[in-house]
Formats: C-alpha cells, structure tokens, sequence
C-alpha cells in the first residue's frame, strides 16, 4: 500500500477547514432564523436559499476542498476530474436545500420532518464527499474500507440531522456562535472519517499519465467563489431588516395615520389675531407629525 499523508502541510489546511465550515454554519444559521421570521413566500425561499448555500456550498463542500490540499499520496501526482468535482459541489447545495426545506418550511410533526430532513442531507453529504474522493485521479487504484465509510456516513446523518435542528431552535448570537463551533467539528469529523477509510494500491509508469486539473489550478475559481459567496451573505444579513425593524416600522406608520386621521379642532374666538387661551408655538419643543418628539420606539408599550 502506498504511504497517504492527510497533513501534507501540517495544521494550515485542517484549520483552515475547519474555519470555513464554523463560518458557513454561522451565516446559515442566521439564514434560518431570518427565515422563521420572514412573512412571505418570497423571503421565505430567498432565505432557504442562502441557508443552503452557507451550510452546503461554503461550510461542508469548501471545507472538503481546502481539505483536500492537504492530501498526498507517495509516488504519484494527483489530479481532480472537473466535472465529478462541480457534480459533488451541486450534490452537496441540493441535499442541504432539501433537508432544510423539509424541515423548516412546514408546521406540523416537527420532530419528523427534521428526522426525514437530516436523512436525506445526510445522505446526500456522504454522496458529495465519495463523489468528490471519485474525483480524484492517481497513479494506482484506490480502495476503501466499508467499517470507516459506513462510520463516516452515520457521521453525516447524524450531523445534518442536529444541525436541522438547531435551525429550528437557535436564534441568539451567542447559541448560534456555539452552535456553529459544534456544526464545524461534526463536519470535520466526517470528512477525516471517510478519508481513513481510503488506502492506494500503487502502479508503476505502466499505469500511464494522469490527467486532470490540479489542486492548485482548482484554488484560484473555487477560492474566488467562496469569498464572493461569504461576502454576499455578509451583506444580504446586514442590510436585509430585522423582526424589530419591521415592528418599529409599523408602530410609525401606525402614529402617522392616526395623527393625520384625527378631527381637526374646533374654531375658536379671536382675540388680537391669536385664537383666546393660545400661546404662539414654542419652536424649541419638537413637536411635529408624529407629536412630543420625546417619545421613542422603546417607549411604544407605556402609550
């Protein structure tokens, strides 16, 4: 068997890894609380969206990649077949898709839908990460262990399966961080567990030339996608409004209409050109449409 080395560049590609799959958990997570509170169809699916190219496309599938930069095999070159290897990305955005819209978007038999849901996305990450290892082009032949693959793939489930939930559950900063933390070991732990189940049996010059692109020509397009996919995000979570934004939103508009629908005054007496009991307007006072400008959104429970 041929000597597989995992950390061909020490701890520089598994941290790296590890980091994008903590981020891509992050910004999918806060996907998913935008979506529990998200009032139409529309946001709905705009959010689904995001969340799934957080988890799937940046925090399982990018990572797997940067991982991969790491492995090594003694005696031959290494090259990835193009096509099996955007297969693999696809595999992975649409499994995640699914499962989160099994179990977000639906109200009843919660516990179901997420356990049919991580099946499924489950499933469908152990399918990207041996379609991404079929990729994979050497001089010699590859084999796996059935114990380490089925261990990896119960990994998976399991994984996709708590992540699921913690979509449904998390929406604090602070439970969404942790949350994440926990997300991006899960991930790891699954990929590093498929690998060892890998083994090379060598061939000489015999085998042939082994064609494909190589890691390095891959890192420049993928590594361009995936800051414009986490820059994207960023800026979609940022800009897009809150639950509170939209509540204190409508608590204006709200005052507005009722200031301008009251009746007006009635008519009264004139004394020196100035109606009787009325002192001229204090300009210093902030009144204006809305009323006494001493009032704030904060207060709107004590009106």
């Amino acid at each position: 068997m041929a000597q597989i080395h995992h950390f061909e560049y020490g701890a520089i590609t598994p941290t790296v890894s590890y980091i994008l799959s903590v981020l891509g958990s992050l910004l999918g997570l806060t996907s998913a609380v935008r979506l529990r509170s998200a009032r139409s169809g529309g946001e709905r699916f705009w959010w689904l969206i995001l969340a799934a190219v957080a988890i799937g496309a940046t925090g399982i599938w990018s990572m797997h990649f940067v991982a991969m930069l790491g492995f090594d095999v003694d005696g031959t070159p290494i090259r990835y077949d193009i096509g099996l290897t955007v297969a693999s990305a696809v595999i992975a955005l649409a499994s995640v898709g699914v499962g989160l819209a099994i179990a977000l978007l639906g109200k009843s038999a919660p516990r179901l839908r997420i356990l049919i849901g991580g099946v499924l996305a489950g499933l469908g990450v152990g399918a990207m990460h041996y379609t991404g290892m079929a990729a994979m082009r050497l001089r010699g032949e590859i084999h796996y262990s059935g114990r380490e693959v089925i261990a990896s793939i119960a990994i998976a489930v399991v994984a996709a399966t708590v992540a699921l939930w913690l979509t449904l559950i998390v929406s604090k900063p602070i439970a969404i961080f942790g949350s994440a933390l926990v997300m991006g070991v899960a991930v790891n732990g699954m990929h590093f567990t498929g690998m060892l189940a890998m083994s090379v049996t060598p061939e000489g010059e015999a085998f042939g030339s082994v064609e494909g692109a190589t890691a390095t020509n891959l890192l420049v397009p993928v590594g361009a996608a995936v800051v414009f996919a986490i820059v994207g995000m960023g800026y979609a979570l940022v800009s897009a409004p809150t639950e509170e934004d939209r509540d204190a939103a409508e608590y204006l508009r709200r005052r507005i209409e009722n200031r301008t629908a009251a009746p007006a005054a009635p008519a009264q007496p004139q004394f020196g050109g100035q109606p009787a009991g009325q002192q001229p307007p204090n300009r210093s006072t902030g009144r204006g449409t809305l009323g006494d400008a001493s009032w704030t959104y904060r207060d709107r429970g004590r009106q």
